[in-house]
């Protein structure tokens, strides 16, 4: 596998979070930003917040209000409160510096195993076995022969992704990452490009005849008509509105009254909207 090293140096896309000036600030928001969410929508994101907040405390020091205007259509808005939260816990606690090591990482708010490994791995050069969707999908078929990698085996997945990597910190960081290209741009999914893949002489998969893989799979999620779709649109309406808006105007926004009351009560209860005294809504201060 460590053939995939000068296989990324050569061709990995140019993603600015990967570039050498690149903080563990940068890396840490990046990795808040790409849960369940596609590259290309994130890199813009990205590059506005962080030239309005190049340091923990500076995200700290922003209103909510304002944090999730900045983080716009990305989805799953939650993930931007969690992650002003762990902002000033590092400007607060750790000299506004992000932690490099993964079990104190894992204590910040919004911190899980897999990005407190990300960071430690591409933020600090470390030698930590990193595994998401694409990392199991290629050792599943690069190395067990199989077409993909099922359900995750949370230990036995880190097992075997350290097992893969060498000794070297910063090559180990950097196969960490050739990885999670390989299975992002070639190793795919539906449509593996397998006459490009850098490790396909010793590929299990390939040497088995690319069997099929017939274990169980995620139905895919659907969008329209559901109760994200519901709350993105009441979000809009609040992120639009430069004062506090009416009820009316939330109601405006979808037609079913009894789902869109329920989406707005849940709102108001992941903190993600308030109502002021005198009736009116908004995203919290």
């Amino acid at each position: 596998m460590e053939s995939l090293v000068p296989w990324f140096a050569a061709t990995a896309r140019d993603l600015p979070w990967r570039r050498p000036e690149t903080t563990p600030w940068g890396v840490l928001v990046s990795e808040f930003m790409l849960q369940q969410t596609p590259v290309a929508r994130v890199e813009p994101v990205w590059l506005r917040w962080m030239a309005e907040w190049p340091v923990p405390s500076a995200l700290a020091a922003a209103p909510r209000a304002d944090v999730l205007r900045a983080w716009g259509k990305l989805g799953y808005p939650r993930r931007a409160l969690r992650l002003h939260q762990a902002a000033v816990v590092i400007a607060t606690e750790h000299g506004d510096v992000v932690p490099g090591d993964v079990d104190v990482l894992e204590s910040l708010p919004g911190v899980g195993s897999y990005t407190a490994r990300a960071v430690a791995a591409f933020g600090y050069g470390k030698r930590c076995p990193v595994v998401d969707t694409n990392v199991r999908r290629v050792v599943a078929r690069a190395v067990h022969g199989r077409g993909d990698a099922g359900p995750a085996r949370v230990r036995a997945d880190l097992a075997d992704v350290e097992a893969l990597l060498p000794a070297d910190e910063p090559t180990a960081a950097t196969l960490s990452a050739a990885l999670m290209e390989l299975g992002a741009v070639v190793c795919t999914a539906r449509s593996p490009r397998c006459a490009a893949c850098p490790v396909r002489a010793d590929c299990a998969w390939q040497a088995a005849g690319r069997p099929e893989y017939t274990g169980p799979r995620k139905a895919p999620q659907g969008f329209a008509g559901t109760d994200r779709q519901v709350r993105g649109r009441l979000l809009d309406v609040l992120r639009g509105a430069s004062e506090p808006v009416e009820k009316a105007a939330l109601d405006r926004a979808w037609s079913d009254a009894a789902q869109r009351d329920r989406c707005l009560d849940s709102l108001l209860v992941d903190g993600l909207a308030e109502q002021l005294d005198d009736g009116r809504f908004a995203l919290p201060a």
